[in-house]
């Protein structure tokens, strides 16, 4: 997934508190439970001596979901500057987490988060269509192409009727003409990897007789014409493709790592590719993993050991999780993230990376 979202959350300084927790549930006295678990999560912020204004910024983070009724799961990163960052969670996490470190715990979140995936959905009819484009980052444009409005009915001579069908049939394949070049632009502006088709089945077929071969290569089409059913439909193409992004990410990862160049496995090795800014792609397959680096302000300032460090001039390196730091570092670099499948081929990789280009030296 890329990263380049997380940039700025980067440039604000540390330490940070970061919180991942359901503090509103539906169908309970829902104000006062919340302010429990928050008052909870704030002692062991606390205990952990968290940064006073990182703390605060997380009081009021909270206090502006609460008071905006939000439901479900939350994610909160809040900087040694007062600011925060809120993330709603598609699914609550399976236990709360309250946290304070030098770096943001954001694997959680880009673990549960997934593979977004920019796409199109067209629902269409003889007299047109509407395309919305949604980019990996969920923001949403629409699009409408009108098209010319059908023929007036024929006065009921055979003759007549003959025209009349010519001229609607004439009338029905421009508008497709239409919609099907509208599809098209929108797909490349937006680099749509996903294209759903939605809509009157001859419409549909019209319009995809209009499109590249490039488009018509990603598309896949719905008999919904709206609703929950194409909500449903749309859901399972996006996570089909993100299945399909994540493997070719893993199956490139094993082609170079056999070649031994543009490919490197396990933590130290890991390390160095980051600090180089030579990552492309950044694969961990445990979230959870326990691993330790050290760090500076900078994401290039990664090592194993403090001394390691202090060698390279940082002054104050300090100790954090593994995964923060790695996943600083490769955004810093404009480097992807790929959270491998439990059950998938590489398991038990730990971490690796699919790189750029090989080690130089």
């Amino acid at each position: 997934m890329d990263l380049s979202f997380l940039k700025p959350l980067y440039r604000r300084p540390g330490p940070f508190v970061s919180v991942y927790a359901e503090l509103l549930r539906p169908a309970e006295d829902a104000a006062k439970a919340a302010e429990l678990r928050w008052r909870a999560l704030r002692a062991d912020l606390c205990a952990q001596d968290a940064a006073s204004a990182a703390l605060a910024a997380a009081d009021r983070a909270v206090a502006g979901a609460l008071r905006d009724r939000r439901t479900g799961g939350l994610a909160v990163f809040a900087a040694a500057d007062g600011s925060a960052r809120v993330e709603a969670l598609d699914v609550a996490p399976p236990a709360p987490v309250a946290r304070a470190a030098p770096l943001p715990h954001v694997v959680p979140f880009l673990a549960a988060r997934g593979e977004r995936i920019p796409y199109l959905v067209a629902v269409v009819d003889r007299r047109g269509g509407e395309i919305d484009c949604v980019s990996a980052a969920g923001l949403r444009r629409r699009i409408d192409v009108p098209g010319e409005p059908p023929p007036r009915g024929a006065s009921g001579r055979d003759r007549d009727e003959a025209r009349a069908q010519r001229s609607a049939e004439t009338v029905w394949r421009g508008n497709a003409r239409r919609v099907g070049r509208a599809l098209d632009r929108a797909a490349r502006r937006h680099r749509a990897e996903a294209v759903v088709v939605a809509g009157d089945v001859r419409a549909r077929t019209a319009v995809l007789e209009e499109v590249s071969d490039g488009v018509l290569s990603r598309t896949v089409e719905s008999d919904r014409g709206s609703g929950p059913g194409l909500d449903s439909d749309v859901a399972r193409v996006l996570e089909l493709k993100a299945a399909e992004r994540v493997f070719s990410v893993a199956e490139r990862f094993e082609r170079e790592l056999a070649r031994g160049e543009r490919a490197v496995a396990g933590l130290p090795a890991t390390v160095a590719a980051v600090r180089d800014g030579r990552v492309a792609s950044l694969l961990l397959d445990d979230p959870d993993a326990p691993a330790r680096l050290w760090v500076g302000p900078e994401p290039d300032q990664i090592a194993a050991t403090r001394d390691e460090l202090l060698r390279r001039g940082v002054p104050d390196p300090v100790e954090d999780r593994a995964d923060a730091a790695l996943v600083r570092g490769v955004a810093a670099t404009d480097g992807e993230l790929v959270v491998l499948p439990s059950d998938g081929p590489n398991a038990e990789l730990g971490v690796g990376a699919v790189l750029r280009y090989p080690d130089p030296s």
